[in-house]
C-alpha cells in the first residue's frame, strides 16, 4: 500500500486547488455570452429575398443560392459595443459576409453598418477574409476553405478589431468627421447582425454564432 506523506499531501491539495481555480476562470470567461443559434432552426433570425439560399446542415446555417441575407432579430435592443464569436467555412470560389451596426431591409445588399468580408479563395473579389468590405481591406486570405474557423469581430466604441483563429487580422478606427455614404452607410452607429448568401456558386457556412456585449 502507497503511504502519502504531509508533503505529497500538501502538493495534492494544491494541484486540486490549482485545477479548481482553472474550473472558475473557464466559467468566468463564459460569463456574459448568448448564443445567437441553436443548431437546429432559424429561430431569432430573419430570412430576406430567398428563403431557398438558407438550409441548416450539422448545427450550421449553410447559404448557398441568390443573394439573400439572414439578420438576427432575437434581441430587440440594438448591438453597439461587443464581441462577436463565430466558426465560419467556405467552399471553394465562395463569398460571404458578416454584417454588424445593420437594420434588416426586405432587398439588397445591406445599406446600413459594416461587413466583415467572408473570401478565402473567390475569384472575382480580392477583398479576402477579414477585410472590412471597402474600408480597410485584406488582400491575402488569413484561412482556407473546407475547414471551420474562428472569427472573432470585436466593437468598441469607433473602433473594429477582426480575429482569425484568435490572431489579429485587421483593426480600423474611424477617422473623425467621417460620414455616413449615400449607398452603404459604413459608419459605427447601432444596430444587429446579419450573414450573407452572395450567389448560387458560393458555399459558406456559419455555427456556433454567439455574442457579448461590452459597455
Amino acid at each position: 500500500m502507497k503511504r502519502f506523506t504531509a508533503q505529497s499531501l500538501f502538493s495534492l491539495g494544491l494541484m486540486f486547488v490549482a485545477l479548481a481555480a482553472v474550473s472558475v476562470r473557464a466559467a468566468e470567461d463564459e460569463k456574459g455570452w448568448i448564443a445567437l443559434t441553436d443548431g437546429k432552426s432559424f429561430d431569432g433570425w430573419k430570412i430576406n429575398e430567398s428563403d431557398k439560399s438558407w438550409s441548416i446542415k450539422d448545427g450550421a446555417f449553410v447559404a448557398n443560392g441568390g443573394r439573400s441575407h439572414l439578420f438576427y432579430v432575437g434581441d430587440e435592443k440594438p448591438f453597439k459595443n461587443f464581441t462577436l464569436n463565430l466558426k465560419v467555412m467556405t467552399k471553394n470560389n465562395s463569398n460571404g459576409g458578416v454584417y454588424f451596426h445593420t437594420k434588416f431591409q426586405e432587398e439588397g445588399w445591406p445599406k446600413n453598418g459594416f461587413e466583415c468580408q467572408v473570401n478565402n479563395s473567390y475569384n472575382s473579389d480580392p477583398r479576402k477574409t477579414a477585410s472590412v468590405y471597402a474600408v480597410k481591406d485584406v488582400l491575402q486570405a488569413p484561412a482556407g476553405d473546407d475547414e471551420y474557423f474562428d472569427y472573432t469581430i470585436e466593437v468598441k466604441d469607433k473602433t473594429a478589431k477582426l480575429f482569425i483563429n484568435g490572431k489579429l487580422v485587421n483593426e480600423y478606427t474611424e477617422p473623425e468627421g467621417t460620414e455616413a455614404g449615400k449607398d452603404f452607410t459604413r459608419v459605427f452607429d447601432e444596430g444587429t447582425f446579419a450573414l450573407q448568401a452572395h450567389d448560387p456558386g458560393s458555399t459558406v457556412y456559419y455555427k456556433d454564432i454567439r455574442v457579448k456585449r461590452l459597455p
